[in-house]
């Protein structure tokens, strides 16, 4: 049968969460119906040998780089739309057919997922400062951040070739405006934030050095005003002690961005682990 979508998943030593990912992706799929290409890219372990299974192709290639390694999966996919997947994302057959059917709506051209959380195992201060920080976000979440896009063929001429950045959701978030993206509530995508909050600023780190190339690029992505904080305040979606670990954690973010602001981060992304569509300003 030919397949009603196609899903490129770039993987960067991803043995641990790769495979329980294409189990949950392909339950329930029949023979055929998705086109899914792993891209095992600069590995070191044995993400491509936990990748290979009936219904994947995997490509292998010995440069790291999660935009390069999205190229190549694409280059490789047989239809439209096409799903670009992080490989420690989870996302079910039920939500790829749910995106598929959305981005066939006429003036769609790009759509994503809502996210799932999954905080088992973060630490007690990460944990509030996630809770702030989701909520911040939130309303002006679109392509970017969830771990999960998806293109038809018009919003592809949109957004490839992708170029050779750090933020690769928010250089496809960038590319379209009001209705042409939506977020799909029918659909699902479940991410782990950073356990710790060593992990979580590292993150910051790389999520202000892919906004100000994005800057660079004309790519202006949205920013968050610490205004909202208060009115989330006010409003008890949080509370005094959330902002006060925000607040904190955000202090120690912005004192490393200033360190570190003479490295670009524009060499090869290694990971694929970039959820974050803004910086807090």
């Amino acid at each position: 049968m030919k397949p009603v979508v196609s899903v490129v998943i770039p993987a960067h030593n991803e043995e641990a969460v790769v495979s329980a990912g294409l189990d949950l992706l392909l339950d329930g799929v029949a023979p055929g119906e998705f086109d899914v290409v792993v891209v095992a890219n600069g590995c070191t372990d044995g993400t491509a040998r936990a990748a290979a299974r009936p219904g994947v192709r995997v490509l292998e290639t010995p440069v790291p780089g999660k935009a390069g390694a999205l190229r190549l999966g694409d280059a490789a996919c047989r239809v439209f739309p096409r799903v670009y997947l992080d490989a420690d994302v989870r996302l079910d057959a039920g939500s790829v057919r749910a995106l598929a059917a959305a981005a066939g709506r006429p003036g769609v051209l790009a759509c994503a997922p809502e996210p799932e959380w999954d905080l088992r195992g973060t630490g007690p201060v990460v944990r509030r400062v996630h809770r702030v920080h989701d909520r911040l976000i939130a309303p002006a979440r679109a392509l970017a951040g969830v771990g999960v896009y998806v293109l038809n063929e018009r919003g592809h001429e949109r957004a490839f070739p992708l170029p050779e950045v750090i933020s690769d959701d928010g250089w496809v978030d960038g590319c379209f405006t009001g209705d042409e993206r939506v977020v799909v509530r029918a659909a699902r995508s479940v991410v782990c934030p950073p356990r710790t909050v060593r992990a979580h600023l590292r993150r910051r780190v790389r999520v202000r050095q892919g906004n100000r190339q994005l800057a660079a690029l004309g790519r202006r992505g949205r920013t968050l005003r610490l205004g909202a904080l208060g009115r989330l305040l006010a409003a008890r979606e949080v509370g005094p002690l959330d902002a006060a670990c925000y607040l904190a954690v955000l202090a120690v973010d912005r004192l490393l961005a200033r360190l570190r602001r003479g490295a670009t981060g524009w060499g090869a992304d290694a990971g694929s682990r970039h959820r974050d569509p803004t910086a807090a300003s």
